[in-house]
């Protein structure tokens, strides 16, 4: 992607001419590289982003003018706000950060953090917000220190949690640790909320460096003379170098354990499962089966202009296939099943979604738990690149992940903004949240019940309102396989 030059124009520093003294003084220097990185912004989203062409301040003609083109930039410096201001009324998952390394971490599972993995809601009173564990990162410090799914807390540091304080209390960087106060609800029933009974004792968290295995659970389930595999994969993650990680072939030692023991069914828990990387979607999907090899398992739709760039050179790149091999040529265990259970919640997206609607025309998708979030869309990193070696600007840190692509299965289903609906409905139960991966858990004993052909109780299950945290927000994005286009 060409550089714009800006030399202090007229119109932008009132200044005449580029001088010596003016390349030295930090203020110039500082306007420039917020014009550069403004200029990288409309350049990226102009090539990639998927509704360029409906937005207006994206059409190609801004580049028509050179001086135009930078007035234009030069009346939102701000890189953030740039972003949003060019962002489709429909897009409301295209994001920018101002450090990269922080985004790649993030979506290669690693994190700073004490392991406690919790979901917020409010109470009665609609102002004071408690947390519920949903589970914990093994090799935590949170798990080291006993905490437990479906423990509630109230307090940081002394200070009760509400509307107005929850997101400096939890998610500021701040500081390596903090205390916690767990508690008790009290359901009213009356008025369907919340009610918190803040307890005694103070807990300790100290956050570090976690490198998250998508793998959390994997095992296999005796019920009735049927073996039931049992996979709780919590993101989309495929090769992690800085790791020496791959994940997609510690997915594949899982299928292989499930194939070599004769599993009869298999259950998938995707409830926390936020998405990832396409690729892996589709090997997850070739494991569950493996008689539909080489068939086409997802379409990509992208802007005009990328699509005129793939039909041209490379129409083939636009289908997504079920494969027999890995990345490195590794064979695929797959299990060849004609139906797969599927456990959900309203934070499953993305990648996990695709993983659904993309296998529900192969085979018998029994979808159990809430709606979905919605999301059939992908997105890819966008850095600035300086040449053709890929090298990244080395003024700034900023990069984009924005929407590039719609994604549907072979039958062109593409949209349900409201998210897959569940055959099963069935939220997760805050009073009674069962042990993950066991028998009684609600979701997984429906599920096995389903299998077993007894009867299915759906449990009374009450309300909470829920809010979603910063992290909830950031993790429901997808990342495909990067894409060179020249």
């Amino acid at each position: 992607m060409k550089k714009f030059k800006f030399c202090l124009l007229a119109l932008i520093l009132v200044f005449s001419s580029c001088k010596k003294s003016d390349d030295e003084d930090p203020n110039i220097i500082r306007i420039e590289t917020d014009l550069e990185i403004i200029d990288f912004i409309w350049k990226g989203l102009n090539q990639y982003y998927y509704w360029q062409e409906s937005v207006v301040n994206l059409s190609d003609s801004k580049k028509e003018s050179e001086s135009e083109y930078a007035y234009f930039l030069s009346q939102n410096p701000d890189p953030e706000n740039f972003f949003n201001s060019l962002l489709h009324p429909d897009d409301n998952f295209s994001w920018i950060v101002d450090d990269y390394i922080e985004l790649e971490n993030m979506l290669q599972g690693i994190d700073i953090s004490d392991g406690m993995e919790f979901g917020l809601y409010v109470e009665c009173n609609d102002q004071n917000i408690f947390g519920f564990v949903r589970y914990v990162q093994k090799d935590s410090d949170a798990e080291s220190k006993g905490v437990k799914r479906g423990m509630v807390f109230s307090n940081i540091n002394g200070t009760r949690l509400t509307r107005d304080n929850y997101r400096d209390l939890l998610f500021n960087n701040t500081s390596s640790s903090y205390t916690i106060r767990f508690s008790e609800i009290s359901y009213n029933q009356n008025n369907q909320c919340a009610n918190i009974i803040p307890g005694q004792e103070d807990l300790t968290l100290i956050k570090s460096r976690i490198v998250k295995n998508p793998i959390h659970i994997s095992k296999i389930i005796e019920n009735g003379g049927q073996k039931i595999g049992y996979l709780m994969y919590n993101q989309f993650l495929g090769v992690v170098e800085s790791e020496g990680k791959d994940y997609n072939s510690e997915l594949n030692d899982a299928f292989a354990n499930f194939l070599s023991n004769g599993i009869n069914d298999l259950v998938i828990d995707l409830r926390y499962n936020p998405g990832g990387r396409i690729s892996t979607s589709i090997n997850l999907a070739s494991m569950i089966t493996g008689q539909f090899n080489n068939q086409v398992f997802a379409k990509e739709r992208w802007n005009s202009k990328l699509m005129n760039y793939w039909d041209e050179n490379s129409p083939e790149s636009l289908l997504n296939r079920f494969t027999n091999k890995l990345g490195n040529n590794q064979s695929i265990f797959s299990l060849n099943l004609d139906r797969v259970f599927v456990l959900t919640s309203a934070r499953t997206a993305s990648a996990s979604e695709l993983l659904i609607n993309g296998l529900d025309p192969y085979i018998d998708v029994i979808h159990i738990g809430d709606f979905t979030v919605g999301k059939n869309q992908g997105s890819i990193t966008v850095y600035d690149y300086i040449n053709d070696s890929r090298d990244k600007n080395p003024n700034h840190m900023y990069a984009m992940q924005p929407i590039v692509l719609k994604i549907g299965n072979v039958a062109g289903y593409t949209d349900f903004p409201d998210g897959l609906e569940p055959d099963i409905f069935i939220k997760e139960s805050l009073l009674n949240p069962g042990i993950l991966g066991d028998i009684e858990e609600p979701l997984l004993k429906i599920a096995i019940n389903q299998i077993s052909g007894d009867a299915i109780s759906i449990e009374n299950n009450y309300l909470f309102k829920e809010i979603s945290t910063p992290k909830d927000e950031l993790k429901e994005k997808i990342i495909i396989d990067d894409i060179i286009i020249k």
